[in-house]
């Protein structure tokens, strides 16, 4: 029953309906008017989509620390293990990204906060892995803003 109401909304979302509710449901997220996304497990708020373009470390923090989805104005760049909470290897599609729908990725690889020397982490969506890389690097590299739900 729950696969059936989760292949439901993916079929809702990608359809275009879900655009025109103010809230729509899987088991665990919630998406506000297609801007923002809450995760009812950790209740950290994400946005609803990447930033839509390869981007370096540093300019993947200021993305998000300058992000205002929602009217918020505290958003900032995530851990790995705040991504890692939204790897799901259950879910199969959303270009073989394994996240809810709800949230669109462009490319497979988010950035996170923590750093070592010159390298940043990120988190890989297709496979469920942590990496880091130069912070110059920005080949496949997306930014998603969250923030703590108060």
């Amino acid at each position: 029953m729950r696969k059936a109401i989760a292949v439901l909304l993916v079929m809702m979302v990608y359809a275009g309906f879900a655009f025109a509710v103010e809230k729509v449901k899987d088991i665990r997220f919630i998406a506000h008017k297609n801007v923002t996304v809450l995760d009812t497990k950790t209740n950290l708020m994400w946005a609803a989509k990447d930033n839509g373009k390869d981007i370096n470390w540093e300019d993947a923090q200021s993305y998000c620390e300058n992000y205002r989805g929602g009217g918020y104005t505290d958003w900032r760049m995530p851990t790995q293990d705040e991504l890692a909470g939204l790897f799901d290897s259950s879910i199969i599609g959303n270009d073989d990204y394994h996240l809810t729908p709800l949230i669109t990725l462009t490319g497979s690889c988010l950035w996170a906060l923590e750093t070592r020397r010159n390298a940043g982490a990120y988190f890989h969506f297709r496979y469920g892995t942590r990496h880091l890389t130069h912070q110059s690097n920005n080949i496949n590299g997306r930014a998603l803003p969250v923030r703590n739900n108060k």
